[in-house]
């Protein structure tokens, strides 16, 4: 077990990893990274820019200097702001999902953003959601939760989250979407989507936020 310590949640996408890891952060009083929001944050900034995905080493520049903060808001959001500019809107879209689904197989943009995940984790402790969290990123943390839900729940999920910011959204499509992602995301060369061995698996498509956040507290209790 670390000194400072960790909880890390990874999973597909819609399981609820972000959502559970702000309220379990807001719980404990610690700091939160939302992993996904960098290579999302990644792949926006270099379509803001005009970088092609297959420039590798200006796409690796953008990674590593990326001017961003995490910023929990009155209702417990975590805000994503991406160089003095809120961005948190513009980098949820489907079609942000996609490009940093993208953006996340390419091993040069893994290897800049590593250090920069792992420079979150300070007193009095952090809570970070991802796909490598207990594989790659934080091996050593005090409690690592593999979660995850069926893709219908995801997908329905995923409308309603799309729905409350505004954007329309096809549930079919979405299922699809889903899907995809999860085959690429288990099936990329590097750092593909897995439980790490240590990992307690939560299977939360019949369980509430409250539910699932009250058995991860209780699981950290009983580890440390």
């Amino acid at each position: 077990m670390q000194e400072i310590p960790v909880i890390t949640i990874d999973g597909p996408a819609g399981a609820g990893k972000g959502t559970i890891a702000t309220r379990l952060a807001q719980s404990f009083s610690w700091h939160i990274l939302d992993s996904g929001s960098l290579y999302r944050l990644t792949a926006y900034s270099a379509t803001q820019k005009a970088c092609a995905f297959d420039d590798l080493p200006t796409l690796a520049e953008i990674a590593r200097n990326l001017d961003i903060e995490f910023i929990p808001n009155e209702d417990g959001v975590v805000e994503t702001i991406l160089e003095g500019v809120n961005v948190s809107k513009a980098i949820r879209s489907e079609s942000a999902g996609e490009a940093a689904s993208q953006v996340a197989s390419i091993i040069e943009v893994r290897e800049a953003l590593l250090q920069r995940q792992r420079d979150f984790a300070q007193a009095p402790g952090l809570v970070c959601d991802g796909r490598d969290m207990g594989t790659v990123v934080f091996p050593n943390a005090s409690l690592k939760i593999y979660l995850t839900a069926s893709a219908e729940v995801r997908a329905q999920r995923r409308l309603k989250q799309l729905k409350d910011h505004g954007l329309n959204a096809n549930l079919a499509a979405l299922i699809e979407e889903i899907q995809d992602r999860d085959y690429r995301d288990k099936n990329r060369e590097h750092a593909p989507l897995l439980p790490a061995d240590d990992a307690i698996e939560i299977d939360s498509s019949e369980m509430s936020i409250d539910s699932v956040v009250s058995k991860i507290k209780d699981l950290y209790d009983s580890n440390v």
